[in-house]
Formats: C-alpha cells, sequence, structure tokens
C-alpha cells in the first residue's frame, strides 16, 4: 500500500438523490436572496404514475407551511436520515400548479394522502388558497458526498414568537424540579 490516501469511488447522484428524497420527509429550499426554509415535501420518481417526477410537490399557504414566493429555480439541500447532516445540495426547476389543472389535483391528493394531522376538507382548503409547487431538480451537485464546500451550512436560528425563553407557564402544584 503507498502513502497516498485512496480516491472515493464516484457516486450515482441520480440513486443518491432518490434514496434521501424518499427518505426523508424535510429538505431546505434555498431562495436566492431569500435564505433557507425547511419545508415538508413527498418525493415523487420516474416509476409513480401520478408523478411528475422526479420531483418534490411541496404546499404552502394558510394551515399549512411558510414558504416565500419561489422564483424559476431554487437550490434543494437534502439530508441524511442516518446523520440527518447535509448530503445533496442542487439546484431545482419551480413550477406552480393552477388549481383547475389535472395535474394539481394529482399533486393533492399524493400530498393528502402524505399530510398528517389534517383536519377538514384539506382538499379544498388548498384550492381556496394554499400553493402547490413542483420542484424538479437537474444538473450536477454543487455538493454531495466526497464533494462538500468548506463553509459549515451552519445558522444560528432566532427564537420563533412561539417560545417561552423567560416567562414559564403555570401548573398546577407547582413544577417539578429541573
Amino acid at each position: 500500500m503507498s502513502g497516498s490516501p485512496e480516491t472515493p469511488s464516484p457516486v450515482n447522484v441520480t440513486r443518491l438523490l432518490a434514496e434521501a428524497a424518499s427518505k426523508s420527509g424535510v429538505m431546505w429550499v434555498e431562495v436566492p436572496g431569500g435564505g433557507s426554509h425547511a419545508v415538508w415535501f413527498v418525493w415523487h420518481d420516474d416509476d409513480d404514475p401520478r408523478g411528475a417526477g422526479p420531483a418534490a410537490y411541496v404546499v404552502s399557504g394558510p394551515g399549512e407551511q411558510r414558504l416565500p414566493f419561489l422564483p424559476p429555480e431554487v437550490t434543494l439541500i437534502l439530508r441524511s436520515k442516518d446523520t440527518g447532516g447535509r448530503l445533496l445540495r442542487l439546484r431545482a426547476t419551480v413550477r406552480e400548479l393552477a388549481p383547475s389543472t389535472p395535474e394539481w389535483e394529482a399533486a393533492a391528493e399524493v400530498l393528502r394522502a402524505a399530510r398528517l394531522n389534517a383536519t377538514g376538507d384539506v382538499l379544498a382548503r388548498w384550492r381556496e388558497g394554499a400553493v402547490l409547487h413542483v420542484l424538479a431538480p437537474h444538473g450536477r451537485p454543487d455538493e454531495s458526498p466526497g464533494a462538500y464546500g468548506d463553509e459549515a451550512g451552519r445558522v444560528t436560528v432566532s427564537p420563533g414568537r412561539g417560545t417561552t425563553a423567560r416567562w414559564r407557564p403555570w401548573h398546577w402544584r407547582g413544577r417539578g424540579r429541573d
């Protein structure tokens, strides 16, 4: 064995993308000039007759996750299901689906089936005020195993309005000691 380090074997990015996207329900959407947003999504590959895959379906709006306006192209960051760390970073085209199209109906049915804790008529609520997007990855990844950027990718998260950082709510018979 020589003193040189072994070069890693090439990664099949298409298979890695399908594996990472199908095993995780969360990814980050990086909007140019708008920061990164964690989103819940449903993945569809070419084998699914209902989908426009390989692509991710995302729903946002009232009663759902909040997303800013998505431009025609964004960056997706997919995590490893095992470690939770960044696995792939790649570009994706964005299409907004119109509620009157058959593609919207198909995407809404796929999202509804995977939507946990849905109350009421989700499809009617989505049709009235939500936005359904198709995010279709394309091109070579910006980052993948063996080719990550030098920056950590770490971002400080500011506390949301729903936190109780200072005031602790009252509890019947007191609160247990920490």
